[in-house]
């Protein structure tokens, strides 16, 4: 089976602010684009939804993923394990739980590999992940993030 490659970029007008993710699947000379806009939302949550929703699009478990992104935020916090260690932890005091524990869910069912490239650095792929994520946050019929919400009312209880 061939190797599946992922792209990723997630992009926020202010932080927070209006978001959105971009996402490529190529699998051979298949690719599949995604993306959609956020009215509130983080960059950090969009670059980490990114790759969310490209694992998720994956219709057979087990596959072999090369996830290319640009956020050190999501690739050093699985490359280094740091979110292996915040989820024995329960994700206590840590940014975005609801995406991590989603991403995890979704990370574990394929062989996954996480790569850093620089943002902006003319990668073809990268460059069309930041353009789908921009327009997607400039855009229309923005959805709500719910789950930005949700941590934001859950926060307030605690000052």
């Amino acid at each position: 089976m061939a190797v599946v490659e992922l792209y990723t970029d997630g992009a926020a007008r202010g932080n927070p602010g209006r978001g959105g993710y971009g996402a490529i699947l190529k699998w051979g000379a298949h690719e599949k684009e995604m993306s959609a806009g956020y009215k509130l939302t983080t960059n950090n949550r969009m670059e980490l939804l990114a790759v969310i929703i490209g694992l998720e699009a994956l219709t057979r478990d087990g596959c072999e993923v090369e996830v290319y992104s640009d956020s050190k935020y999501v690739v050093d916090a699985v490359k280094l394990g740091w979110v292996f260690g915040w989820q024995k932890k329960g994700f206590k005091d840590k940014a975005n739980p609801d995406l991590w524990v989603r991403f995890l869910q979704v990370y574990k069912k394929h062989k996954v590999r996480m790569n850093w490239i620089r943002g902006h650095n003319d990668h073809p792929y990268n460059e069309r992940c930041d353009v789908l994520a921009t327009t997607a946050a400039d855009g229309g019929n923005l959805l709500t993030d719910t789950g930005y919400l949700a941590l934001q009312i859950s926060s307030k209880g605690k000052s």
